[in-house]
């Protein structure tokens, strides 16, 4: 039996994996609270995260009860995603000395481009790190609680990503495995350590080798759970904990995108696009996060921040739910008759736009619907996804299926829009919580159960009645539509 864990923005999952079997046979989930603010904070603070994984664990292991043979002393390993770029500061006796900052949290744009320009302009900072320091990531968090909480900075002994710090508590060893490292902004991508020169521009009073996690690679172990946490859940006392990593790169695992040619979309909170290759890729735009993977190759992704989120602005407004928002949605034709939404509510990663605020427009009278508004954000949200393909595709990447994941996956008229407007293949998962299940099959693959294609070739299953092929018709028609959007994205530059 393995357990994964997904901490994410809205809530954590966890599921226990029979590995005999090859089967989820308990899957639990404890919401998170969020602190926000207009100027766009979003923190939370990091003992939530303990308590949701407490609730959502015992919620897993109690479904898994009614599985024949299941007994919690059969648990051998533990693996834990997390969502990236999150600012964990602990004080020498291990206390939180503020919320962490999310990796949506883009009230940090000014310090980053304070930093980029101390690190001597956008490109001399590119080359030091192999990657473009953006507003969410750890970099101009840490730079921006130096700034605000000068006194508090100076007790700064350790600093973490919202996974180190669960795979602390669970093991009290502060290590981290290069995929999520690639985020903090302080790390070479392609030399797969921590940059000095770098790090001493954002915390010159802090020694780096104290207080940043010893790095590791995908497959060693971190540890074994403390005995007091195992007794509390009937484990036994040599239960594996696994590197981990972040919620992209479990997710890549997760959907079997381990190998050149996939790439996995998630249509989440936020949404991202990534592809697995064996070699870090040269000359990428800057837009592009040429990542580490978590299995020891890399993982170039691009982020974009306002998915389900932005729907849920309109069910909010609207009064409505998931499946009526869908209902509605279905009712407009391609195009919303020429409504558009551009879904910046928190401000955007790709493209660059950390202080942009949403825009409805196209509205007259005859247009301004429900139907409309739902189906122009479902569309508007997958054409910023469809702006970053665009940047792969320049790239060379060249992908010949999406594989969904998220709660937005679920929806069949969004799966269509997403095929037609990227003009590719997509299909889902059986199993629903990538990311989890990559954390899973991390800690089996962590503690010797097999070779990590093997193992994902057991445990990663498609699902057929998923698939979706674009429709040439429908392809043409959002083309045109989509150059419209690229439009109104000019004219905000």
């Amino acid at each position: 039996m393995y357990i994964g864990i997904d901490c994410g923005t809205q809530g954590t999952k966890a599921i226990v994996v029979d590995s005999v079997q090859k089967k989820v046979i308990g899957v639990g989930y404890a919401a998170h609270d969020l602190i926000e603010q207009s100027n766009g904070r979003r923190e939370q603070h990091p003992n939530w995260w303990l308590d949701a994984f407490n609730q959502a664990l015992s919620m897993a292991l109690k479904q898994a009860q009614t599985s024949p043979h299941f007994s919690p002393r059969l648990v051998k390993g533990i693996g834990i995603s997390g969502q990236q770029h999150g600012l964990v500061l602990l004080d020498e006796d291990d206390q939180p000395l503020y919320n962490a900052k999310l990796w949506c949290d883009t009230e940090t744009a000014d310090e980053n481009a304070a930093l980029i320009e101390r690190l001597g302009g956008e490109e001399k900072a590119f080359h030091q790190l192999g990657i473009m320091c953006q507003t969410g990531y750890t970099a101009s968090k840490l730079c921006w609680f130096r700034q605000h909480y000068p006194a508090l900075f100076g007790r700064i002994r350790k600093i973490m990503l919202p996974h180190d710090y669960l795979n602390y508590w669970l093991t009290g060893n502060f290590g981290t495995e290069f995929g999520d490292a690639s985020g903090t902004g302080y790390f070479d991508v392609v030399k797969r350590q921590w940059n000095p020169t770098v790090f001493s521009q954002i915390a010159p009073e802090l020694n780096m080798e104290e207080v940043l996690p010893t790095l590791l690679s995908a497959e060693t172990k971190l540890g074994m759970i403390k005995p007091d946490i195992a007794a509390q859940f009937g484990f036994n006392e040599y239960v594996v904990v696994s590197t981990g990593g972040g919620d992209n790169m479990m997710g890549a695992i997760g959907t079997g995108n381990i190998r050149e040619g996939i790439a996995t979309m998630s249509i989440g909170t936020s949404g991202t696009l990534y592809a697995y290759t064996h070699k870090p890729l040269q000359d990428l735009p800057p837009m592009i996060a040429n990542f580490c993977s978590s299995n020891n190759g890399w993982l170039p992704l691009i982020c974009v921040m306002n998915m389900t989120s932005s729907n849920k602005q309109v069910m909010n407004l609207l009064n409505i739910d998931v499946a009526e928002f869908n209902h509605l949605a279905q009712q407009a034709p391609i195009g919303s008759e020429g409504v558009m939404i551009l879904p910046f509510f928190n401000g955007e990663r790709v493209p660059p736009l950390p202080n942009e605020k949403a825009r409805i427009l196209g509205l007259d009278s005859s247009n301004f619907t429900q139907a409309n508004l739902c189906r122009a954000m479902m569309e508007s949200a997958t054409f910023t996804l469809r702006y970053g393909l665009d940047l792969f595709r320049q790239a060379g990447l060249a992908t010949s299926q999406i594989r969904l994941i998220g709660g937005g996956a679920k929806s069949v008229l969004w799966r269509q829009i997403i095929a037609d407007v990227m003009n590719t293949e997509v299909v889902c998962l059986l199993e629903d919580e990538a990311a989890a299940l990559g954390g899973a099959i991390q800690a089996m693959w962590t503690n010797g159960e097999g070779e990590l294609d093997m193992l994902c070739e057991a445990f990663v299953h498609l699902d057929p009645d998923s698939r979706c092929f674009p429709h040439q018709e429908n392809v043409e028609s959002y083309e045109g539509i989509y150059q419209r959007y690229l439009a109104y994205l000019h004219s905000l530059h």
